[in-house]
């Protein structure tokens, strides 16, 4: 595999780092939202940092990525940073690193760097609302989301993890919200749909319940079959 190919996959994973799960790739509904908060565009935006960076640092990332090196990406990541705390990129490594080593406190401190100085690139903040919920900490995972929102107006997958944040915490009716606002903004986001279902089953909101489950069966989603043992009503 050549360096520019690796680089590539270090950016998709790390944007897959927003949505560690355990059962990723899995049909469950906390699998399938690992794909679906991937960002569009992510991978080629990172992996675009990663071209500014000289050869030399593109090739250590690329070995130590094969290698699974955490420790010693965090390392090149410190390193790179003391000579240039503004290279954000390499937030965005560190905390990657850190998520691999099950160390989600200090991923969420570099994300946490990374969004103080570039506000406006909504990754960050998913990035650190993930870590948050992953170190067991959603109500912190809720206040990082509602700042990005307040910074920049949400996407869709903005909505959808900031409604898994919530039903982390048992708050349905703002989890329902939540979920209601991804829908407006990505009808065919089928993990979106499930979750208006769920909290509506659990607010007991026929209606609403009854809708999300139309919208899954349109979609042919297999979220469909599971969202229908949690009917209102249901035994």
């Amino acid at each position: 595999m050549s360096v520019g190919a690796r680089a590539g996959t270090v950016a998709q994973w790390l944007a897959a780092a927003a949505v560690v799960l355990a059962c990723a790739g899995c049909l469950t509904p906390q699998g399938m939202l690992a794909s679906a908060l991937i960002p569009d565009g992510t991978a080629s935006v990172l992996l675009s940092h990663l071209q500014q960076e000289e050869e030399g640092n593109r090739k250590l990332v690329a070995q130590l990525e094969a290698k699974k090196d955490w420790e010693g990406l965090v390392k090149l990541a410190d390193q790179n940073l003391k000579v240039d705390s503004h290279n954000t990129v390499w937030y965005l490594i560190a905390g990657y690193a850190h998520t691999q080593l099950g160390r989600h406190q200090r991923a969420a401190e570099s994300y946490t760097e990374f969004v103080r100085q570039s506000p406006d690139d909504p990754l960050g903040w998913k990035l650190l609302a993930q870590s948050w919920r992953d170190a067991r900490q959603p109500e912190r995972a809720v206040q990082a989301l509602n700042n990005s929102i307040r910074v920049r107006d949400g996407t869709a997958e903005t909505y959808l993890l900031l409604g898994e944040s919530y039903a982390d915490l048992n708050r349905d009716l703002p989890a329902a919200a939540a979920y209601r606002e991804a829908v407006k903004r990505n009808n065919e986001l089928a993990q979106a749909w499930f979750g208006l279902g769920r909290a509506s089953a659990r607010l007991n909101r026929r209606t609403d319940f009854d809708t999300a489950m139309k919208a899954l069966e349109n979609l042919k989603s297999p979220l469909a079959k599971e969202l229908a043992e949690l009917r209102p009503g249901a035994r």
